[in-house]
């Protein structure tokens, strides 16, 4: 065989790719490629998934169980020390809640307040929603009630008690006349605050593009300034949540709520059951806060772009 074939044989010898399961070594071949696909299969599994999605719900409840474990302590030590002849145990408190669940006061009371709260909350919010935009288009009407409102929401719930029982008697309407009194101004001078925030450009250019009037309150005003309508109904909950354990604490109404349980436990001198409402008070406030509030401002925030993915 001619020398000049010989070499021509070795040099596609030579650059002959390697066969199926052969190759240089440290090269990957296909079955190299199939394990690699097998194992981020196996990282991308609901079982990962699942086990991401328990660590990020124990990373967000951590801090609030460890903060409650610290309070426990504290009162626990400050019990044990009797750093306070009146002050009840933990174990005290719990059983004050555990008494009233058995003899069947504390659903009721706890249904009566968050019924009172619920209607009171959608009264105020379908009040102070459209008062604080028209406050925002009528130049003299903010003028004259700004400063009402503002002084009325800087009143405390106790003031306006008296006033609510004087002209509506010891009633239901009394009740839901604080909750109103106390929610609607803060919500209104939320809203008012939140519209204020829009930046200018951006309404003009919904001008520009023909969503003027309604449809540019609809289109362009409101979901500019949708996360400081969340921000107002949050406080305008907290204010009313506020103003009616005021009202019910004062007021003799016949549905007995939380409030009412907190005024039983001033009258009698027990500690225990006051300090057993307060604890369910602040229950039902950060069980709101977090199973409402909370979710709908992250959600609306992270569509926004002004929150990362991480905190969803």
């Amino acid at each position: 065989m001619p020398a000049t074939d010989t070499e021509d044989s070795r040099r596609g010898a030579r650059h002959e790719p390697p066969g199926p399961g052969t190759g240089a070594p440290g090269g990957s071949g296909p079955g190299d490629s199939d394990e690699m696909a097998s194992g981020l299969d196996a990282l991308e599994s609901p079982v990962s998934a699942t086990v991401a999605t328990s660590r990020r719900v124990l990373a967000k409840a951590a801090p609030p169980l460890a903060a409650v474990a610290l309070v426990l302590v504290l009162w626990q030590t400050a019990y044990a020390l009797s750093w306070s002849a009146s002050l009840p145990s933990p174990a005290a408190v719990w059983g004050e809640l555990a008494g009233a669940w058995s003899d069947g006061t504390l659903l009721p009371a706890l249904g009566h307040s968050l019924l009172r709260c619920l209607i009171g909350f959608a009264a105020s919010a379908a009040l102070g929603v459209p008062l604080g935009l028209l406050l925002t288009r009528v130049a003299p009407l903010r003028t004259v009630l700004g400063p009402i409102l503002s002084a009325v929401q800087s009143l405390p719930a106790a003031a306006l008690v008296p006033v609510a029982v004087i002209a509506l008697g010891n009633s239901e309407g009394a009740v839901y006349a604080v909750v109103l009194l106390g929610a609607v101004p803060s919500i209104a001078v939320g809203v008012t605050a939140a519209v204020d925030r829009i930046p200018p450009l951006l309404l003009r250019a919904g001008r520009s593009m023909g969503a003027g009037g309604l449809r540019g309150a609809v289109h362009v005003l409101v979901p500019a300034a949708l996360p400081g309508f969340v921000t107002a109904l949050r406080q305008g909950w907290t204010f009313g949540w506020r103003a009616l354990m005021t009202a019910e604490l004062i007021t003799a109404t016949p549905l007995p709520g939380i409030g009412r349980m907190l005024d039983a436990g001033r009258q009698g001198g027990e500690l225990s059951l006051v300090l057993a409402s307060v604890v369910l008070i602040l229950a039902v406030g950060v069980a709101v806060e977090s199973a409402l509030f909370s979710p709908v401002e992250r959600r609306v925030l992270h569509s926004r772009g002004l929150a990362s993915a991480a905190g969803r």
